[in-house]
């Protein structure tokens, strides 16, 4: 069992769709040239988000997308199962006719029981969580490159006269 990239894809351009709605409609060119997907792929993607009233377009020149319910309404599972992922790891696709006889086999239960759980668990992420993740991720990074231009102003104002490697600690500049 595996979640293919029609999943992924659906997850992934949901986070971004979430992420950038605030400013008004999010075009998919946007989303496929920020997210390297396809735009062929997305238009299909977004055709079974809308159908599942998970998304909204807007037509005309400032159209795009936009959710159709609060972020926190939209778990991981809604995605996943509007683009038709099926999440299913037993071998008869829940028929329980894995055997020749036509019965489950002796892993049936195991299977199913996978499958419930997986099902709880992206039924319990929503949209609201991942973007709130995918913020946290983002403001981490933004300290280590305002460290990095600080380093870069501090060496224009305080020019060494040969170059040397410098070092900042605690807003002093040293060479080392």
């Amino acid at each position: 069992m595996r979640l293919t990239t029609k999943g992924r894809f659906a997850v992934t351009a949901m986070i971004d769709l979430a992420m950038r709605q605030h400013q008004g409609p999010v075009t998919l060119a946007g989303i496929s040239q920020r997210q390297k997907i396809s735009l062929s792929y997305l238009e299909q993607l977004f055709g079974k988000l809308r159908r599942h009233e998970l998304v909204e377009s807007t037509r005309g020149p400032g159209g795009g997308y936009t959710l159709a319910r609060p972020m926190k309404d939209v778990t991981v599972a809604d995605m996943v199962f509007a683009v038709d992922e099926p999440l299913d790891s037993t071998q008869c696709g829940g028929q329980e006719n894995c055997q020749d006889e036509g019965g489950p086999c002796m892993t049936h239960e195991l299977w199913t029981n996978l499958n419930k759980r997986m099902i709880e668990f992206l039924d319990s992420v929503s949209l609201a969580d991942l973007v709130e993740q995918q913020k946290g991720r983002e403001t981490k990074a933004h300290p280590r490159e305002i460290s990095v231009l600080k380093e870069h102003r501090a060496a224009l104002e305080y020019p060494t006269s040969t170059l040397q490697p410098i070092k900042l600690e605690k807003g002093r500049i040293t060479t080392l």
